[in-house]
């Protein structure tokens, strides 16, 4: 039996784990919440790593506020480079493999092709600086991990694109959704399936890889097919970022080449209308 620790049960991805145990069962999961386990307290991860064996540690946690990160810059900070720094250094001391969650917003948006892990990073604000930082961190601490960065993550849980797209087309006739930022959404079901196949192949490929759904689409053509499938009759206005100003600068093509990590796990991505339709359906 394979021992994990999932950080942050109540997040997206972490209630998306939970969704997916029981089709796992040669994996015993322990789930906490950022309040039962605070990963910028040295002391209580300790103790949660004493109380069992883990094999795996999934670090879900996270500070995720992009706008919020510009004036809360220390609270960012602390979770995102700090609490990533510690959970690697608590699993260097248990032998513990963790698996980190991080970002596109680590680089500038300033390229025209899909980010390769070896790219340069640039990032605009202070989440995708934190956030980069705390991938440093585990860099330096641990051998035994894996980061990996994904993009416009949505699911039928917490605060997301889709859910805020369904919310507004229930309460408003019409919207303008940014055209100009091009990405790749990814359904964080799917994601959480490519972590657990990646614990079960006990793989020792350790570093950095880049998760996304297939496909390059803009904010616009994502609710256009969220409004299409949800057979919604809000009207939709196609508008650029200067339009819509927000104190944090988002990059403007954050697509991720995902080839790396598909063809070390050998693992098929799945297109982004495919699991929008999942998503959607679960909702």
């Amino acid at each position: 039996m394979i021992q994990v620790l999932v950080t942050a049960k109540d997040g997206q991805l972490g209630q998306c784990i939970q969704s997916l145990a029981l089709k796992h069962p040669n994996i015993q999961f322990v789930f906490k919440s950022s309040s039962e386990l605070d990963i910028t307290n040295k002391a209580k991860i300790e103790v949660a790593f004493g109380a069992h064996s883990f094999d795996y540690c999934i670090n879900c946690a996270a500070y995720t506020a992009v706008d919020k990160a510009e004036e809360e810059t220390d609270i960012a900070d602390k979770v995102n480079y700090l609490g990533a720094k510690l959970l690697a250094e608590s699993c260097h001391s248990f032998n513990v493999t963790l698996i980190h969650i991080s970002t596109d917003f680590v680089f500038d948006g300033k390229s025209s092709k899909a980010y390769l892990e070896s790219d340069i990073t640039n990032p605009l604000g202070v989440y995708g600086e934190t956030k980069l930082r705390g991938e440093q961190a585990i860099s330096k601490t641990l051998e035994q991990h894996f980061i990996i960065r994904t993009s416009w993550l949505y699911s039928e849980y917490g605060n997301n694109f889709l859910k805020t797209m369904l919310r507004l087309a229930s309460e408003r006739n019409e919207i303008g959704v940014v055209g100009d930022q091009i990405g790749s959404p990814t359904y964080a079901k799917d994601l959480a399936e490519v972590v657990l196949k990646l614990i079960e192949t006990k793989s020792s490929a350790y570093g950095t890889y880049h998760y996304s759904n297939e496909g390059e689409i803009s904010w616009y053509d994502f609710a256009k097919e969220i409004f299409r499938l949800s057979e919604s009759s809000i009207k939709l206005n196609k508008i650029e970022t200067k339009d819509y100003p927000t104190p944090a600068k988002r990059p403007k093509f954050s697509v991720l080449d995902t080839s790396k990590l598909a063809n070390t796990f050998h693992i098929s991505i799945p297109e982004w209308k495919l699991s929008l339709v999942k998503a959607i359906s679960s909702l």
